[in-house]
């Protein structure tokens, strides 16, 4: 007994999210970026205020398709369980470590990031979808979001009030401080923290959102290939990608229909953030379906599948490399010093493209980079599974 077959757009729509992510956190110089390439100032929402969410729900839309394969092989939900449980410790052990090195001070260390937050959501994800019924996780998800916003909303924060939804006023911040106290995150004053932990509540139904659009998908392909031969079968795909883009627009439309009451913010992850990015998400996906999935036009995204086969790791290993650069001093050419990184984009970019440019120019050079490491695990079938 076999499981679902590969979904080459899957594959696709997360490399573009990890290769988006890279990008914008990768700039040669923070002076000098591209204003859709920075997350919004506080409301509202940029293109790059779409790369995460994008990759939440790209692990929901692919939990039916590793579930089954894993069911067809044998594993009991049991052990499903725990393969989830280990995943999420390792993913949360990574997340840490990135943010401890090199200096190690778990006085300070952050406890939440990116990461964690990864590990959080697939762990609870998981665990609903693995446990409960499909109609009981629908249910769940949008209870989620609506006792979400009710709570940022309505329970008075001290000093601020009911409602406050400034960085420091919110309810989600003000718990963070409680909580976390000098464990947050470093860019945002001690104020709040963008992933932190009360507005993993709304990042959990993003990842249960492309669970129900993986069972869609799943579903088409449960029999293998196309569904069904010839004609028949390739209508039946371009179905598919007109329904979820159509659904996208929906949802793209409630997120801004939200936005008035409860607006549209990445750092405390809103509803109606929720709404609007999945929307994204879905008109992306459905996009990349039709292209790949039901054209047969593989070749122009063959890179990003090769991004998706390993994308953690890339997103890791990156974080990593620029740490590491930011850290390593070299001499800057007057007779101080500077970052190895500051050090490349001044002389191998910005010398020649301007700041501006320059700074893009390093950020696409570091996704080939990684895209080139991408390429070379796959060409030799090495797959690191986080």
């Amino acid at each position: 007994m076999r499981g679902p077959p590969r979904l080459a757009s899957l594959d696709a729509f997360r490399g573009l999210a990890i290769a988006g992510m890279i990008l914008v956190n990768n700039p040669g110089s923070w002076a000098h970026v591209y204003p859709p390439l920075r997350h919004a100032v506080w409301h509202g929402a940029t293109p790059t205020d779409l790369v995460f969410p994008f990759f939440l729900f790209a692990i929901g839309v692919a939990m039916p398709f590793s579930f089954a394969a894993r069911e067809a092989r044998g594993d009991s939900r049991a052990r499903l369980w725990r393969h989830v449980l280990v995943r999420a410790l390792i993913l949360y052990g990574l997340g840490l470590f990135m943010t401890a090195v090199p200096r190690f001070d778990f006085a300070t260390v952050r406890l939440v990031g990116g990461l964690a937050r990864i590990a959080m959501v697939y762990l609870v994800a998981g665990t609903l979808v693995l446990f409960l019924s499909r109609r009981a996780v629908f249910a769940l998800m949008l209870a989620f979001l609506a006792v979400y916003w009710a709570l940022m909303v309505l329970v008075p924060v001290p000093g601020f009030g009911a409602g406050d939804l400034s960085a420091e006023g919110n309810l989600a911040a003000w718990l963070d401080r409680m909580i976390l106290g000098p464990h947050m995150w470093s860019g945002g004053g001690g104020v709040y923290d963008p992933e932190g932990l009360l507005s993993t509540l709304p990042a959990v139904s993003s990842t249960l959102a492309g669970l129900f659009v993986g069972d869609f998908l799943c579903r088409g392909r449960g029999n293998g290939g196309m569904g069904r031969a010839g004609a028949s079968g390739s209508a039946a795909q371009a179905g598919t990608s007109l329904r979820l883009a159509l659904l996208g627009v929906l949802l793209v439309g409630a997120g801004h229909l939200w936005d008035l009451v409860f607006p549209i913010n990445k750092p405390i992850w809103t509803s109606s953030y929720v709404a609007y990015t999945t929307g994204w998400a879905l008109l992306t996906l459905g996009a990349l379906h039709w292209l790949i999935d039901v054209r047969g036009w593989r070749g122009w995204a063959r890179p990003l599948e090769i991004y998706g086969m390993n994308a953690i790791t890339a997103f890791v290993a990156s974080g990593l490399l620029a740490k590491t650069l930011i850290l390593w001093r070299v001499p800057d050419g007057t007779g101080g010093t500077t970052s190895a990184y500051g050090r490349i984009y001044e002389t191998a970019f910005a010398s020649w493209a301007g700041p501006l440019n320059g700074s893009l120019a390093f950020a696409a050079a570091t996704v080939l980079l990684w895209f080139a490491v991408a390429w070379v695990m796959y060409s030799r079938r090495i797959f690191i599974r986080v």
